[in-house]
């Protein structure tokens, strides 16, 4: 009986060591954003209806910092200091919402398909994109779902826009909340965060700083 449960949870740790790989690798060459989409297109490819078997978030965001490093090496290098220069700008551009860079460009794991994702601070939701049209910015309006602490979730309003080569994500929440990072999606743990001083900051690190990020905030 001990052999068989031991035979059991070796073979579920194995299916999801395979799960997670999959998924990593179907959000660094197809572009998939959401982790839970990722698990669940990378069970159907492999054949596995078993939910026991599914990753964690963090399981993901490892194999993926791994296939990054295996992969693609010197080219995801390169490819994240461009984005992180470009999210650099974005900062200065809307300073005045207290901007942070927040997400894979700040964490060191943005694919090619990966937006520059900001977070901006203000209680005037039509503030942004007032400011978009001043500035003469087309933008896409959605909303984006945030866990702003264990007990509160919400749906804040968003705007996408292309910035040259550059997709730029914005998220405005309430002004308060800069006080405190939100959740991240991946471990439910204070998001790492950015201001233009901090990244300004890690792109001086160079290569050092295309790892993860623990200690912006």
């Amino acid at each position: 009986m001990h052999r068989a449960r031991q035979h059991a949870g070796t073979r579920s740790r194995e299916l999801r060591h395979r799960l997670a790989h999959e998924a990593a690798r179907l959000i660094a060459e197809g572009g998939i954003r959401d982790f839970h989409h990722a698990k669940r297109k990378a069970a159907e490819r492999l054949g596995i209806h078993d939910d026991a078997s599914l990753p964690r978030n963090h399981e993901i965001e490892d194999a993926l910092r791994e296939y990054q490093r295996l992969f693609l090496g010197d080219t995801h290098a390169g490819q994240l200091q461009v984005r992180r220069e470009a999210a650099l700008q974005a900062l200065e551009f809307f300073a005045a919402f207290d901007a942070r860079l927040v997400g894979p460009v700040l964490e060191g794991t943005a694919g090619p398909h990966a937006p520059v994702t900001l977070h901006l601070y203000c209680d005037d939701a039509d503030a942004v994109p007032r400011f978009l049209g001043d500035a003469g910015i087309p933008a896409e309006s959605h909303s984006r779902r945030v866990r702003l602490d264990r007990a509160r979730v919400g749906e804040f309003p968003a705007w996408l826009f292309s910035a040259g080569d550059t997709v730029i994500e914005l998220t405005v929440l309430p002004a308060a909340a800069l006080r405190q990072a939100p959740l991240s999606a991946v471990d439910e743990k204070p998001m790492p965060r950015a201001s233009a001083n901090q990244l300004r900051r890690l792109l001086a690190e160079g290569d050092e700083a295309h790892g993860p990020v623990s200690d912006a905030r």
